[in-house]
């Protein structure tokens, strides 16, 4: 019978210290396991702003709220690249040469075939050239898939909730918004459930988004994360 005894306390013994090591490593796998898909879906939605950017470059300063227009965007339009060659010296700046003003002069001399005043202000070898290159040539590494972009990572296929707005200063200007965002429930799904409800229950009591979020259609904040 003490045999018995002692067997079960033992195993009360074995028990307690299993829940008792994980109670303490739970919240370390869970921190360490959020840390690094935040770190790949933080990356994905900069590849969104990265996009975005470019794209409204070309399309008078405003953004799409479509996936679809976005990567169509990414995979067959051509951005501006300039191609320099010279600089500007202290002397020439000093006597108030810009380089728009250079190339004022050497625009002025292709079309009039007189070059004195290129050579009197010292361009001959000032040369600035607008190339037109691939935008998924330029802004992304070799490789990359633009259809992508829509997705969360470790979200099985969900994509990211995206929105854009047009609104105005208060001296009337035009001013255009994005945001880009995914809660913590898509891409920490299979995670500790309790762990993802304590986690929201934080940022909603601290009237944060309750995910990651890139830019905000609510509050001009040029397009930062809330990670930043």
């Amino acid at each position: 019978m003490k045999t018995v005894i002692n067997v079960v306390l033992a195993l009360c013994a074995c028990a307690l210290m299993y829940l008792l090591y994980i109670s303490i490593t739970g919240p370390i796998n869970f921190e360490n396991e959020k840390k690094a898909r935040d770190k790949v879906v933080i990356a994905r939605l900069i590849d969104i702003r990265k996009a975005q950017q470019e794209y409204r470059m070309l399309h008078k300063q405003q953004y799409t709220a479509s996936f679809d227009t976005l990567i169509d965007f990414v995979k067959n339009a051509k951005i501006p690249f300039v191609a320099k060659e010279g600089v500007l010296t202290d002397k020439q700046l000093e006597d108030g040469l810009t380089e728009r003003k250079a190339m004022a002069i050497i625009e002025r001399a292709k079309k009039t075939g007189k070059w004195d005043e290129v050579r009197k202000n010292g361009l001959e070898n000032f040369k600035r050239d607008t190339l037109w290159v691939a935008v998924l040539d330029t802004i992304f590494p070799k490789g990359f898939s633009a259809d992508s972009l829509r997705y969360v990572p470790f979200g099985n296929s969900t994509q990211f909730e995206m929105a854009t707005k047009s609104d105005t200063t208060k001296s009337g200007a035009p001013i255009y918004l994005l945001e880009a965002k995914t809660p913590y429930t898509v891409y920490l799904d299979g995670l500790d459930k309790q762990a993802i409800i304590n986690l929201i229950d934080v940022q909603q009591k601290l009237g944060k988004y309750p995910g990651l979020m890139m830019g905000s259609i609510e509050i001009p904040n040029n397009n930062a994360g809330n990670w930043e």
